[in-house]
């Protein structure tokens, strides 16, 4: 049986594998078959599946088995990028959430590249905060698809909607554990430059009391990337999202942690009032007032609530447009936070527990 080798790694995968799980990189045929691949390495197999019958690929997946294991259940939804599915695990029994990319982007090879390389970066993140990606794989059709745990629960967006600005030790809490994973990530050297509150789902943990994911790494960078990858993000393909850009990304400024720590900043002020702290009939005209104005401050955007000063100061310091003046790391942003709501010393969590 021949087998494939990727000139990146040198890791050896079956014949019909297209790709590198780890980094991305398009494999290339061996003559001579190699040494077995390493114990616990990812195949990367094309769907085993009868032809759609619709005249998108991408969106017609139902019923069809992916990578000899993941059979496709239904549509969960789709966005500009991307459709979502969810599908059973063959082999475990279990649920996951499988994310095709388009055909448009799937056909663009810079797109592609791109997609495939940060992939291959989110694979790292294993944290309980972090929806991890689980495996790269290519369909018949040459679509790139990415399967994922499927998370139970809401998006934090929509549960603002719903519910209306988050009571200030229940959003407190989110944002401590949202600031755990995003310095695991930073620890990594990957930012996710796309920080939202669609992008942070919040759903039940195994003791029986409730959790923040961040969602979404697709974004996701390495801060010392090589110049191909500096490229790549330069093609504008995506751009984050406008609302919760930093300054230094609406100017195309090269990006570290503190670039995320400014769009968490945002996320917690619209959580606790239900606004974001500048004005703007536009998206485009917010980006401006990030660039040219003061934030409002957090007790005149909700004057019904009591913010004590040094709670609005710890938030209000993650939003300062000069990055040297943020907090350095996301760990020290949550643990002000805490510190300033009087919610540190662990007591934070339960009463998470409690709230939801």
């Amino acid at each position: 049986m021949s087998q494939r080798r990727c000139p990146q790694c040198h890791s050896v995968y079956a014949d019909d594998a297209r790709f590198c799980p780890k980094d991305g990189t398009p494999l290339v045929d061996v003559v001579a078959a190699p040494a077995p691949a390493a114990p616990g390495s990812t195949q990367i197999r094309q769907a085993v599946k009868p032809k759609p019958t619709g005249t998108d690929p991408a969106g017609s997946l139902k019923d069809q088995v992916l990578d000899q294991r993941y059979k496709v259940v239904r549509k969960l939804g789709e966005g500009g990028m991307s459709f979502v599915y969810e599908a059973k695990d063959i082999v475990s029994g279990e649920s996951v959430a499988v994310k095709i990319m388009t055909p448009k982007l799937a056909q663009d090879k810079t797109a592609a590249e791109r997609l495939r390389r940060e992939a291959g970066l989110a694979m790292r993140l294993d944290h309980p905060n972090i929806c991890r990606i689980m495996r790269l794989g290519a369909t018949e059709e040459g679509l790139i698809y990415l399967v994922m745990p499927l998370l139970k629960g809401e998006l934090l967006s929509d549960k603002e909607v719903r519910e209306g600005p988050i009571p200030l030790e229940a959003g407190v809490a989110i944002m401590r554990q949202v600031c755990d994973a995003l310095h695991f990530a930073h620890q990594q050297q990957i930012i996710h430059r796309d920080l939202k509150p669609e992008n942070i789902f919040i759903c039940p943990d195994d003791a029986g009391g409730t959790k923040a994911v961040v969602t979404d790494f697709g974004l996701a960078k390495e801060r010392r990337a090589e110049p191909g990858m500096a490229k790549l993000t330069a093609t504008g393909i995506i751009l984050g999202t406008p609302e919760f850009m930093s300054p230094e990304q609406i100017r195309g400024k090269p990006l570290d942690g503190r670039s995320d720590i400014y769009a968490l900043g945002l996320v917690a002020y619209e959580m606790f009032t239900g606004k974001l702290p500048f004005e703007g009939r536009t998206a485009q005209d917010m980006m401006i007032a990030r660039l040219r104005g003061q934030p409002l401050p957090l007790r005149k955007a909700r004057a019904d609530l009591e913010f004590s000063p040094a709670f609005e100061k710890a938030l209000m310091k993650a939003v300062e447009a000069d990055p040297a003046a943020r907090y350095q790391t996301a760990a020290e942003f949550g643990k002000a936070l805490e510190e300033a709501a009087g919610t540190a010393a662990g007591g934070v969590m339960g009463k998470l527990k409690k709230l939801f």
